[in-house]
């Protein structure tokens, strides 16, 4: 059996009570997966994300994930922005990302 670290044990923890009985593709759980795994604070592209989950190329396609996250805050999936930095989408609207990335910002940094 395999032994888990304290934050792989932790992200799965996450994983398992966001998801609850939904369904979700195997592409969808690693997107998930891989979000849960970027550091308070800090932003990754989607290309990023798409690398995690086994699919380089399947950028839009995690952005379509991350649209349908049915849990938005516990998978944060206002850490995923576009390659280029901008700010990309998000299912409350850009201005709440914008507003949580800042907030992020000034907590790690406080």
């Amino acid at each position: 059996m395999k032994k888990f670290t304290p934050l792989e044990a932790r992200q799965k923890r996450r994983l398992a009570v966001a998801t609850g009985n939904l369904f979700l593709t195997g592409f969808t759980v690693k997107v998930y997966r891989a979000v849960l795994s970027i550091p308070f604070g800090e932003v990754r592209s989607y290309k990023w994300v798409a690398q995690k989950a086994g699919s380089p190329g399947a950028c839009r396609a995690v952005g379509q994930a991350l649209k349908r996250n049915p849990y938005p805050l516990l998978i944060p999936c206002h850490r995923v922005v576009n390659s280029d930095r901008s700010i990309g989408g998000y299912v409350f609207g850009v201005k709440r990302k914008l507003f949580l990335l800042e907030l992020e910002r000034k907590i790690k940094n406080a």
